[in-house]
C-alpha cells in the first residue's frame, strides 16, 4: 500500500495483465508472477488485474482474491498496484475489494456493473456504496461501454468527485474522445484519468490524463513506457512515432476478443505456459492465426524482449 496515501502517483502505462491458466483451465499463478515480473523488468509503471483483459467474469471471487495476493506479493510495492474488483453484484464486489484492501492494494478499479443497465443514479448510489465501505481505499471508476452497456456520465463522475474523498479517478475506455473532454472539464485537472483505449492512450495526455491501462502493454511493455516518457520529457515526436508504430500490434490484440489473440502471442513467445482462455472466448482460429501472424510481423520492432523470463513447458 506504498502508493495509497497518494494515489495521483498511479500514472504513466500501467500494465492490465492477462490471467494465465494452465492448458487444463486452472489459475496459473507461477505464470502471473512470471508476467509481473518481465512487466516489472520492462519498466513498466504500474500493475493492473481483473479487468476485461484479465477475464474476470469468467472466475469466481475467490480465485480474483488469490490472483490479487499472488499479484500484491509479487509487486513488493515496487510499483502502483490498481486491480480491478467490481462485479455485477454488490455483494461480490464488496467482498472482493476487501480481499484487496487487506493484500494491500493501493487503489480499486470498480467496473460499472453489467447486464443490468442501472440508471445515472443507480451508478451513483452503486459507486456511494463503494466509496463509504472503503473510505481509506482509493476508488476508481472503470467506465467500459462496450462489456457493460451503460456508459457513467461526466456529471455523475463529477458529482462522486465532488462528494467522496476517495472517489479519485476514472478509467475511461470509451472511444468517444469528447467524454473524456467533458469529464476533465467538469472535474478540473486533479481527477486521474486513464485511457483504456489503445489508440486512445496518447491524446488523452494532451488532455490532461495521468497515463493508461492498454492491453497493448500486455506484448509492449517497453514501448508504452517509452511513449509515455518521451511525452513527459516533450519529445511528442517520438511519442507520436510510437503511438502509429504501435498500431499493427493493437490490431492483433482485436483480430479475435481479446485477451484470445494476446495469450496466443505470450505463449508463444515462451512468457506463459498456455494461451488457454475460459469459456465462452475460444483460443484463436487458424483464419485468425493468420491474420494475427501477419500482424506480428508488421509490429516487431516494436514487441519487448522476454530474454530470462521464457517458462518451461511454453
Amino acid at each position: 500500500m506504498k502508493f495509497r496515501s497518494n494515489p495521483a502517483q498511479i500514472k504513466g502505462s500501467i500494465a492490465p495483465l492477462m490471467s494465465p491458466f494452465t492448458a487444463d483451465g486452472a489459475v496459473d499463478h507461477a505464470g502471473l508472477v512470471n508476467l509481473v515480473n518481465w512487466q516489472l523488468a520492462s519498466g513498466t509503471h504500474g500493475i493492473s488485474i481483473g479487468g476485461s483483459t484479465g477475464e474476470p467474469s469468467s472466475q469466481t471471487i475467490a480465485e480474483r482474491a488469490d490472483a490479487i495476493r499472488t499479484v500484491a506479493a509479487a509487486i513488493d510495492d515496487r510499483v502502483p498496484f490498481m486491480p480491478g474488483t467490481g462485479s455485477a453484484k454488490l455483494d461480490e464486489t464488496l467482498e472482493l475489494t476487501a480481499a484487496a484492501q487487506d493484500a494491500g492494494v493501493d487503489a480499486a478499479l470498480i467496473i460499472t456493473p453489467y447486464y443490468a443497465r442501472p440508471t445515472q443514479e443507480a451508478l451513483y448510489v452503486w459507486y456511494k456504496t463503494v466509496a463509504e465501505e472503503f473510505p481509506d481505499l482509493p476508488i476508481v471508476a472503470y467506465n467500459v461501454p462496450s462489456r457493460t452497456a451503460v456508459d457513467i456520465g461526466p456529471e455523475t463522475i463529477a458529482r462522486l468527485y465532488r462528494d467522496f474523498d476517495n472517489f479519485v479517478g476514472v478509467k475511461e475506455t470509451t472511444k468517444d474522445f469528447e467524454h473524456f473532454s467533458r469529464v476533465l472539464q467538469l472535474c478540473g485537472p486533479d481527477l486521474l484519468v486513464w485511457s483504456g483505449i489503445e489508440l486512445l492512450c496518447l491524446p488523452l495526455l494532451a488532455l490532461g490524463g495521468v497515463g493508461y491501462i492498454s492491453a497493448t502493454s500486455n506484448i509492449a511493455p517497453v514501448a508504452h513506457v517509452e511513449m509515455y516518457n518521451a511525452w513527459i520529457e516533450g519529445d511528442i515526436e517520438r511519442a507520436r512515432e510510437i503511438h502509429y508504430g504501435l498500431h499493427p500490434l493493437v490490431d492483433l490484440l482485436f483480430v479475435e476478443t481479446n485477451p484470445a489473440p494476446g495469450k496466443w502471442v505470450l505463449e508463444q513467445r515462451g512468457l506463459i505456459a498456455s494461451g488457454f482462455v475460459r469459456p465462452p472466448l475460444i483460443t484463436p482460429t487458424p483464419e485468425g492465426i493468420e491474420k494475427m501472424t501477419r500482424l506480428l510481423a508488421a509490429g516487431e520492432k516494436y514487441l519487448s524482449p522476454v530474454d530470462g523470463f521464457t517458462v518451461k513447458g511454453a
